[in-house]
């Protein structure tokens, strides 16, 4: 108990620092708003972390930053208000930004949309682990990116930013998530989707862990709009990442 009590400071602590470290950061158009909800949403990802952060994990999976229906009105990574709820087993209050957008209004744990991505990844999990504490015996699911940015109404991701802006956010990013992996001890670095799997591939270089990719379980994903979770199933499969 106490290592997971250390662990799950130690997470906290990069947390807040990468949040500080980004909040620094400056962005100009297409973006018009930008979001950190490990600030207004700090309650949600600091509950997850303590209730799901243990010591060493043997798989994380890194995903790209949060989605609009997601991690940015719950705090918690993939986090589609349902299985955050239902499954995880959380539903604490949510602030709202300094600045918020109005075409992308933060209405937290009463936000009626679902995070299609989160519903696929999470039910996934749930399918084949049963109960939360099974899949993160171990497994853990973070960001690369905590940041969501839009254009008004737009999700905008990471990848789409000019590249004068996207040099700091990845020295951020890449700090955080090889603190992270020297933290968990992951034996695996699980990229859902390209994005993630290439910035992991370059912060981790050297580092002893294995990385690997699966779809990315987004409804814009023609792939994985045919049986995501069959697919994401293989693909960990024939990494030899499950069995």
């Amino acid at each position: 108990m106490e290592r997971d009590a250390a662990v799950a400071t130690a997470l906290i602590a990069a947390a807040r620092e990468l949040s500080l470290r980004l909040s620094r950061l400056s962005f100009g158009p297409p973006v018009s708003h930008v979001y950190d909800p490990l600030g207004y949403a700090w309650s949600g990802y600091e509950c997850y972390l303590r209730r799901y952060a243990a010591s060493a994990r043997r798989i994380l999976f890194l995903g790209m930053n949060p989605g609009p229906f997601g991690m940015v009105q719950t705090g918690v990574p993939f986090g589609e208000v349902a299985a955050v709820r239902d499954w995880l087993g959380i539903s604490v209050p949510v602030a709202k930004p300094v600045r918020e957008n109005p075409w992308r209004p933060i209405e937290g744990f009463a936000c009626a949309r679902s995070e299609v991505s989160g519903r696929r990844l999470w039910g996934l999990f749930r399918e084949r682990f049963g109960s939360p504490e099974a899949f993160f015996a171990e497994h853990f699911v973070a960001n690369y990116c905590p940041l969501a940015f839009f254009d008004r109404g737009r999700n905008l991701t990471p990848d789409k930013l000019p590249a004068a802006e996207t040099a700091p956010l990845h020295a951020a990013c890449d700090d955080h998530l090889r603190l992270l992996v020297s933290i968990l001890q992951p034996a695996w670095v699980i990229g859902i989707g390209a994005f993630a799997e290439q910035r992991a591939a370059a912060a981790l270089a050297g580092m002893p862990v294995r990385s690997g990719r699966i779809l990315h379980p987004s409804p814009a994903s023609p792939a994985a709009n045919r049986g995501w979770a069959t697919a994401a199933t293989r693909q960990m499969q024939a990494l030899g990442a499950w069995s």
